[in-house]
């Protein structure tokens, strides 16, 4: 299976626009035979206080907003896993929304580590979740979650074949982020997908660091800052 990581830099409660350049880079990672394409933390809906603290800019996973990256995911044929704020009935989360090449729109995951002022806008998750792709299992993580061992053990268990992480670190973090992921990878010898946010949005400043780690932990992409692809068989 052929995966992709996305990076990019997210405008803040600009949801038009993020999905444009999702779809973008989703068209673009089909045409390298990608069948997953997986994209950064709150990427649709920029990660930022300014995207967080008002109302969510994503309410509706049926509405037009996602239009673009379905026509994208039907087009390539890939599986699209994006993370965003979300709205929940009477709460926030952050999420994952995973559309599929039929059109299907799910949000099967919800980040249970929240971090730093994340618990002033959002509920965190109560349950683990996998997806289904080409009769592989991949476990789904947002951020913090992949820094506690338990949330890849739990994946692993569940028979997961590679972990799938949305994640925006900040300056000074690039170590922890590779020691992080390369350190799941090799605890339950699977893959490994990293997708990190890059650049500026709103008043944050976020330093890419894209990754596809394989079962020796070794690096077999990785980026630096920057908008671009990084892409592996797995």
């Amino acid at each position: 299976m052929i995966v992709a990581a996305a990076q990019a830099e997210a405008r803040a409660a600009d949801l038009a626009h993020n999905a444009a350049t999702a779809a973008r880079l989703t068209r673009e990672a089909g045409e390298r035979g990608a069948r997953v394409v997986v994209f950064p933390e709150a990427f649709l809906t920029g990660y930022d206080a300014s995207a967080f603290a008002g109302p969510p800019t994503l309410a509706d996973l049926r509405g037009v907003d996602l239009d673009p990256l379905r026509a994208a995911a039907a087009d390539t044929g890939a599986t699209v896993v994006a993370s965003t704020a979300l709205r929940r009935d009477a709460h926030r989360t952050l999420a994952m929304v995973v559309i599929g090449p039929d059109g299907s729109t799910t949000a099967p995951y919800d980040k249970q580590h929240l971090d730093g002022a994340e618990p002033d806008w959002f509920a965190p998750g109560d349950h683990p979740a996998s997806i289904t792709v080409d009769g592989r299992l991949l476990a789904l993580s947002i951020c913090r979650d992949g820094s506690i061992p338990e949330h890849a053990a739990i994946a692993a268990a569940s028979g997961a074949t590679a972990y799938l992480a949305s994640v925006a670190y900040f300056p000074g973090g690039a170590r922890r982020l590779d020691v992080t992921y390369a350190a799941r990878a090799l605890d339950h010898r699977f893959p490994v997908v990293v997708s990190a946010l890059t650049g500026r949005c709103g008043g944050q400043e976020f330093i890419g660091g894209s990754a596809i780690y394989g079962p020796d932990a070794e690096a077999l992409v990785r980026l630096d800052a920057g908008e671009g692809l990084a892409v592996a068989e797995i």
